[in-house]
């Protein structure tokens, strides 16, 4: 295979007909430029210059690799040009892995940011829950994930996986108007309560599990919003994330704070070998304005 920078030092010799001058339009030596010529003879076992006087000269060989050498550099150019253009563009396609409260709450404002602000960028949104979204951004299935995290179940980030804490969702517990708690409960009093829970394998029902030891909730929902049409008909209550709710509740519920004070940490996740795409820092800031846009106070710690 032709060396580029051998190419380039028999473009120059071609373009200014000395060594001198190719040397300085190298910002090179001569001596460095003349080595060059003659390590490219040897790797094409042809001769491509000879003197001409105080001149080299190129042979027919030498003119003819030096036409080929021309269109090869300027495709090597243009190459280089897009590439540079591509890293500070923010194109291709971009797929974001998030669990189901963020889709509905965070990801329809982000992704419309980045269609707006990039047209060149093509994305997608896959709903699941966060360890399938780690388990998809370590193989490379995602490009971002959006995760909760709750502290008692702590998620395990894999090697060669970054991420940034966009802030806390705090729970509360909802139950039917006419509930005997009142305006605040601790942990320890709800225990006995008819559950209303996530499915068995989401991370809010381990979470439920694992703060509330012996507790068998009587109804599985993986909506929330469907949770709480059940505890408006006084079937039983349930903890649900703020992110999660709509501004107004319905009329036959009510909120009733918890204390020590259920919540999570909601993160953006992405592969550390990723982290220079565009795509990837401008999708970073649209799901962080979002976060900001439902309310919900920023955090400036990462890892």
């Amino acid at each position: 295979m032709i060396d580029l920078g051998r190419l380039r030092a028999l473009h120059a010799v071609a373009s200014y007909k000395t060594v001198l001058a190719a040397g300085e339009a190298l910002h090179c030596t001569p001596s460095a430029v003349s080595q060059q010529l003659a390590k490219l003879e040897r790797e094409t076992g042809t001769t491509l210059v000879e003197k001409d006087g105080r001149r080299l000269r190129l042979t027919e060989a030498g003119q003819v690799l030096a036409r080929h050498a021309e269109k090869v550099l300027a495709t090597v150019d243009e190459a280089e040009a897009a590439l540079a253009a591509h890293r500070d563009t923010v194109t291709g396609r971009l797929t974001v892995a998030a669990f189901a409260t963020a889709c509905r709450a965070l990801l329809p404002f982000a992704l419309h940011r980045l269609a707006s602000e990039h047209p060149q960028l093509n994305t997608g949104l896959v709903e699941v829950n966060p360890h399938e979204g780690l388990e998809m951004l370590h193989r490379g299935h995602v490009d971002l994930a959006v995760l909760d995290d709750w502290p008692e179940v702590a998620l395990r980030y894999p090697a060669g996986v970054a991420h940034v804490e966009l802030g806390w969702d705090v729970a509360d517990l909802i139950v039917p108007s006419g509930h005997r708690f009142g305006a605040t409960v601790t942990l320890a009093r709800i225990r006995g309560e008819r559950w209303i829970a996530a499915n068995q394998g989401d991370i809010c029902h381990e979470w439920l599990l694992r703060v509330l030891p012996g507790v068998q909730p009587d109804f599985h929902v993986s909506e929330f919003e469907t949770q709480l049409t059940l505890i408006a008909a006084g079937l039983g209550v349930a903890i649900i994330p703020r992110l999660a709710r709509s501004e107004k509740l319905p009329s036959a519920v009510r909120v009733v704070a918890v204390t020590p004070q259920p919540r999570r940490r909601v993160v953006v996740a992405w592969r550390e070998a990723s982290a220079a795409r565009p795509a990837v820092g401008a999708a970073v800031d649209a799901i962080r304005e979002s976060w900001r846009r439902a309310g919900q106070p920023a955090s400036t710690s990462s890892a």
